[in-house]
């Protein structure tokens, strides 16, 4: 899933993430950064992430609109 962080607290490492595509939120589990590239984040970074069986947002990674499949502007046309 791909979606943006929406909030997030370093001293305590709760977050919320808003899922591009319905808009749901994910509370981020305990160990969302865990082996990622991330130590921060801010508050409207793009992520790819993975939900748990409980609906924790987990496994966070480098998120882009080319990962999401958003359609292309064709060139020369205003978007």
């Amino acid at each position: 899933m791909q979606g943006v962080i929406k909030s997030y607290d370093p001293a305590t490492g709760e977050g919320l993430i808003v899922r591009d595509t319905d808009r749901s939120e994910y509370d981020l589990a305990p160990d969302a950064l865990v082996g990622s590239i991330f130590r921060m984040l801010r508050q409207g970074q793009r992520v790819v992430f993975d939900v748990t069986e409980k609906g924790l947002a987990t496994r966070l990674r480098l998120g882009s609109e080319a990962d999401m499949g958003t359609p292309r502007t064709p060139p020369g046309e205003s978007g």
